[in-house]
C-alpha cells in the first residue's frame, strides 16, 4: 500500500461534503483547531451548500468540488464535513489519474466508507478512518488528536476495556473496515474489500437489529469474515427493534455470526458514530492484543 505523504505544519487541508448537507458553522470549530494544529483550511463550495434538499449540492457539484481538491497539487488533505449518504453516487465519476501520481489523505467515515474502499482495492493507496468536521464542536480530546497523530505520522496506541464477547488472541496485519451497511452495500462493486488476511473493523449506527444480522450473514455468505486475521467491533448505536422484539442485540448477532471463526474479536472498541472515534490509517498494518484486561491496537 503507498502512504500519502505526512503532513507537516503549513500544509493545506480542505474540507468538502460529498455526500449530505452540512452547515457551514459547524465547521469553525473544525477549521479553528486545524488553523491552532498549524494548518492551513480551504473551504470547498459543498461545506453549506446551496442545498435545498439532502445532498451538500447536485451530484455534479459535489464531484466538482471534490475532484478539484484531489486534482490540486497544493491541498494535502480532504477532509470529509459529514457522511450521511451520496458518496456512491459520484464515485465512478471521479478521475483519479492526478491523485495517483501525487496521493493525498483523504479522512472520513460512514458514507466515506466507499471512498476507503475503493482507494483500497482499485488505487492501493491508504486513507484514513477517522473524525469528520463535526466532531471538533466536542472540543480537542484524544479522539481528534488521534487523527493529528495520524495524520503526521506519529506513533498511535488505542485501547479499549475487556468485554465478555472478547475472543483473546493477538493479531498483526493491514487494518480495514468501517461502516458495516456501507461494506454490504459495496460488496459486488469496485469498491468492495478483499478481507482475507486482514484485521476487520466494523461499526454502525441507527439500523434495526434484524438488518444487522442480514448484513452480517451478507458479509459471511460472500466470504468477507472466514479468513480474517482479526475482528474489530465498534459502536452500533441507536439500535432500533421492531414491534415483535428480534431478540438479541447488535452485539450479540456479531458474536453469532463469527462465532464459528478461532481469530482474536473484540467489542466495544472507541470507533463509531459517537465522540468515541478514533482515526485509523486504511491499508497500514496494526497489532492487536486482546487479554482478561484489555484491547490494544497500535499502528506498526
Amino acid at each position: 500500500m503507498k502512504i500519502p505523504p505526512y503532513l507537516q505544519p503549513g500544509d493545506t487541508i480542505a474540507i468538502v461534503c460529498p455526500a449530505g448537507f452540512m452547515p457551514a458553522e459547524k465547521a469553525k470549530a473544525c477549521i479553528q483547531t486545524l488553523k491552532k494544529w498549524g494548518y492551513k483550511v480551504v473551504k470547498g463550495k459543498t461545506l453549506g451548500g446551496k442545498s435545498n434538499n439532502y445532498f451538500s449540492g447536485t451530484d455534479e457539484e459535489r464531484l466538482y468540488d471534490l475532484q478539484s481538491f484531489i486534482d490540486d497539487p497544493s491541498i494535502n488533505a480532504i477532509l470529509c464535513g459529514r457522511g450521511g449518504y451520496g458518496t456512491t453516487r459520484i464515485l465512478d465519476g471521479i478521475n483519479w489519474k492526478a491523485f495517483k501520481k501525487n496521493p493525498k489523505w483523504i479522512i472520513g467515515f460512514s458514507d466515506i466508507t466507499v471512498l476507503h474502499g475503493y482507494m483500497h482495492e482499485q488505487l492501493g493507496i491508504c486513507s484514513i478512518h477517522g473524525p469528520m468536521a463535526g466532531a471538533f464542536n466536542n472540543g480537542e480530546d484524544r479522539f481528534t488528536f488521534s487523527l493529528k497523530d495520524t495524520l503526521e505520522g506519529k506513533p498511535v496506541q488505542y485501547s479499549s476495556t475487556a468485554h465478555p464477547l472478547n475472543q483473546h488472541g493477538k493479531a498483526k496485519a493491514a487494518v480495514i473496515g468501517g461502516n458495516l451497511c456501507l461494506m454490504a452495500h459495496c460488496i459486488g462493486s469496485n469498491a468492495e474489500y478483499d478481507t482475507d488476511g486482514k484485521i476487520l473493523f466494523i461499526e454502525d449506527i441507527g439500523e434495526q437489529l434484524y438488518n444487522i444480522d442480514r448484513m452480517m450473514l451478507q458479509l459471511k455468505r460472500a466470504g468477507k469474515l472466514k479468513k480474517l486475521k482479526g475482528l474489530i467491533v465498534g459502536g452500533f448505536s441507536d439500535n432500533k427493534d421492531t414491534e415483535r422484539t428480534f431478540g438479541k442485540s447488535a452485539y450479540a448477532i456479531i458474536a453469532e455470526a463469527v462465532q464459528e471463526y478461532k481469530y482474536p474479536k473484540c467489542f466495544g472498541f472507541p470507533i463509531s458514530h459517537e465522540k468515541e472515534n478514533v482515526a485509523i490509517a486504511i491499508g497500514q498494518t496494526y497489532a492487536l492484543e486482546i487479554n482478561d484486561d484489555a484491547v490494544s491496537l497500535f499502528r506498526i
